[in-house]
């Protein structure tokens, strides 16, 4: 890639973050109509892309980036392939679509400016995320799009729903996170590649490594987390609670992708093994059958639509892990089209919630004459979603069932899930499609009628989209789907299926699927009740158990707190200087380190007296009647130290050294006197014995430690760098100084900070008087 190029790239990936620093500020003049100039970033982006399609479809892959911690080997660098141009197209091309539906979806609401730029962070995340070819790089986006979702699902933070559904999503995708973090970090253990792009081309490294297992289950938990495959489904339903702009591009072509982005990303290296094909097809299949049967009883449009989602996400989990080369092309045309179906399908719902004021279905009928393009474009998504032609979803299921075919009883169990699965979702999207706009008309909240261009641009371009892409399927095939399926696969694929219809198995079965499809259309409210009843009578479910599993850590959090915290700082002193004592003394003892004993110095009269000045001092801190004695005695120490400097040759740290312990006593000796403390002593003999022992455990920990450390070979390396350099570098002949302000200048900050902090403590301390009580207090007193 050129420079040019690069830098090209570059800007695309920060381009949504400079919209949504903007975003707020063109909503403010422009209103809903600044949703027609932020669109411009995702679609300068989209057609930037378009610009590699030739390159990938030719070379395979394109990779380029900057240097960003070059001593660790850690690159800013992106990887585009087949699968991340698809899904960088998709995010990008969807993302212009959504930024001009919010726009009227949520006109005149005063924080559409704030709207704007949460969901243009958000595109932002997800476009480094499918593109990051680091480690790091994937990590830090993948971490930013749980952050944004956040922010998005919570965007209404007045409803408590709102907040507990945004809540329940950073926790459960949080946790993943943390999961796929320690998975890339075991894997780049197991590989010694920290980029995608290396990591595609190992071969079986990472298979034949002892660390694969646990490689792997620590990455799917990531991405199980993300794409909410059972049991960690329940959040994606819940994020329903945001505005239907997030709901639509959240649900077609971002977050809940990113798992599945990761799962086919990772199978060239990672597939291929019975762990792999064994736990992939179990979860997926198992995410797609509760998907589909929870999404037949909703009643709530946008929640029919979410779980369906939560099934097609099960259904390409469960193709990349089925192993075969048809899958991988069955799964890539599935992403491709359940993009584009079930983007439009949200936004229709949106649009008959805006314009009839419910998503009811119950409560909905009779709109296609008040909303004929609304309804246009809702059942050609609906054809799309039911695996009909001249829709790309037809290309898809045919290729589905073509992939997994009757070869043996697994492969047979798993077409039994596909076409159940397949049927329902069916039947739920022609239920959201039409039974809002057929039968007699019924009355609704608000006067419905066709709603503005932003609101049916969406879905229509996403209808049309998906009916150009199945009949110029040849075109298609070769920009998207084919170098998508060689990305997946990691060996060269073809994909030809086109949209006319062969007579052969996977047609018949698309037959059964459509019989099954329509008998549950017919018979959904009946199936609504059954599944309805069922639940009431299970009554728990992992969404319960998020709630129990939140209070119990609540619950042990505050047990916790109160056996650690009891409130007293003469416990906490204690627990911090035992800890001190054993981090000393305990690996001493353990590993054999204790210092040898030395030889008895010979010492001048002068050293000696200040020996003799420090026990004096010692004795007069242990043995005073008052604090304000035993802080004057302490200070006795202190200018001991002092002068042991002064005689070794550092005056300057000697000075120091005296300056601290003044304040340090005057000070002390300020704050006692007006706190007006007890003068004596009142602990009992047992509690000054556990004292007096951690403070001996302390000194004898300390001496001990130096004394070892005076005995070992003295390493000169940092005194001769700071000679050498102290003057050449920082200008500076006081070697001590120029350590302080130059070389350790931030820690030298802290400590100012520190002190600062401290001094301020002990203002308020200082300022702190006995409130006189009031004349009502006192007759309320003398009443009682």
């Amino acid at each position: 890639m050129q420079t040019t190029g690069q830098s090209l790239t570059f800007l695309a990936l920060f381009l949504p973050f400079i919209a949504a620093a903007a975003a707020p500020f063109l909503t403010r003049y422009l209103k809903h109509n600044a949703a027609w100039v932020l669109a411009l970033a995702p679609a300068w982006i989209f057609f930037h892309f378009t610009g590699f399609l030739e390159t990938v479809g030719k070379n395979g892959a394109v990779t380029a980036g900057y240097d960003w911690i070059p001593s660790l080997g850690v690159r800013f660098s992106w990887f585009l392939d087949g699968l991340s141009l698809t899904f960088a197209l998709l995010i990008s091309g969807i993302g212009t679509l959504i930024v001009l539906y919010a726009g009227g979806y949520l006109k005149g609401h005063e924080h559409q400016g704030r709207f704007f730029s949460f969901i243009l962070m958000f595109m932002g995340a997800m476009q480094g995320l499918v593109v990051s070819d680091s480690f790091l790089m994937l990590f830090v986006f993948w971490e930013l799009t749980s952050i944004t979702s956040f922010l998005l699902i919570g965007f209404d933070h007045g409803r408590e729903a709102s907040r507990r559904a945004a809540l329940q999503a950073l926790v459960v995708t949080g946790l993943g996170g943390l999961s796929l973090l320690a998975g890339l970090l075991v894997t780049w253990m197991a590989t010694g590649q920290s980029e995608l792009s290396a990591l595609v081309t190992s071969g079986s490294v990472l298979r034949d490594s002892p660390f694969y297992l646990a490689a792997l289950v620590l990455v799917l938990g990531g991405a199980f987390t993300k794409s909410a495959q059972v049991p960690f489904h329940f959040w994606l339903p819940n994020a329903m609670e945001a505005p239907t702009p997030v709901s639509a591009y959240l649900h077609s072509a971002t977050m809940v992708k990113a798992g599945v982005y990761l799962v086919m990303r990772l199978n060239p290296v990672m597939g291929e093994t019975a762990e792999w094909e064994t736990i992939l097809p179990l979860f997926g299949g198992a995410t797609l059958l509760t998907g589909t049967l929870l999404a037949v009883r909703q009643t709530d449009l946008k929640l029919m639509l979410a779980y369906t989602t939560v099934a097609s996400l099960g259904l390409l989990v469960m193709l990349t892990g089925f192993g075969s080369e048809k899958a991988v092309e069955a799964a890539v045309l599935y992403l491709i089209a359940h993009s584009m179906f079930k983007g439009a399908l949200f936004m229709v719902a949106g649009t008959i919630d805006h314009e009839a004021g419910t998503r009811d279905v119950r409560r909905l009928g009779g709109l296609r004459a008040a909303m004929p393009v609304t309804f246009a474009a809702a059942l050609v998504a609906a054809i799309s979603m039911g695996g009909l032609p001249p829709l790309f979803g037809f290309l898809a299921k045919e290729e589905i069932y073509a992939a997994l075919g009757f070869s043996d009883g697994w492969t047979i169990f798993l077409l039994v899930v596909a076409i159940i699965g397949n049927a329902l979702m069916f039947a739920v999207g022609f239920a959201v499609a039409l039974k809002p706009f057929l039968g007699p008309h019924r009355d609704t909240p608000k006067h419905a009628h066709e709603g503005p261009v932003l609101l049916w641009l969406g879905p229509v371009i996403l209808g049309l989209a998906g009916i150009v892409a199945a009949l110029f399927s040849e075109w298609s095939h070769g920009l998207f789907s084919s170098p998508m399926a060689t990305a997946v696969a990691g060996t060269p694929v073809e994909v030809h299926i086109s949209v006319v219809p062969h007579l052969s198995v996977p047609l018949a079965l698309s037959a059964v699927t459509i019989v099954l499809g329509v008998l549950v259309y017919l018979a959904i409210d009946r199936l609504r009740d059954a599944i309805a009843a069922t639940l009431t009578t299970v009554g728990w479910g992992p969404d319960k158990g998020f709630d129990q599993a939140m209070r119990g850590l609540i619950r042990g959090s505050r047990g916790v707190t109160q056996v650690i915290q009891s409130g007293k700082l003469d416990i906490y002193m204690t627990i911090t200087f035992v800890l001190v004592a054993a981090s000393m003394l305990v690996p001493m003892v353990v590993f054999d380190e204790l210092p040898a004993v030395p030889d008895f110095p010979d010492m001048h009269f002068y050293e000696w007296s200040i020996i003799a000045i420090a026990v004096i001092g010692l004795g007069a801190v242990i043995y005073a009647k008052d604090r304000l004695t035993a802080i004057v005695s302490l200070g006795i120490q202190g200018f001991a130290v002092a002068l042991l400097f002064m005689i070794f040759g550092a005056p300057d740290l000697s000075f120091t050294q005296f300056m601290v312990e003044t304040l340090s006593v005057v000070i002390l000796a300020l704050v006692m006197t007006r706190l007006k403390l007890t003068p004596a002593d009142h602990r009992p003999t047992v509690e000054k014995l556990v004292d007096i022992s951690v403070a001996a455990a302390c000194g004898a920990g300390f001496g001990l430690t130096l004394l070892k450390v005076t005995q070992g070979p003295f390493d000169a390396t940092l005194t001769e760098f700071f000679n050498a350099y102290s003057y050449t570098i920082a200008h500076g002949r006081n070697v001590v100084n120029v350590i302080l302000v130059d070389f350790r200048g931030l820690d030298t900050l802290g400590e100012i900070a520190v002190v600062m902090v401290a001094g301020l403590s002990i203002l308020a301390l200082v300022r702190i008087r006995t409130r006189k009580p009031r004349a009502d207090e006192v007759a309320a007193k003398g009443a009682a």
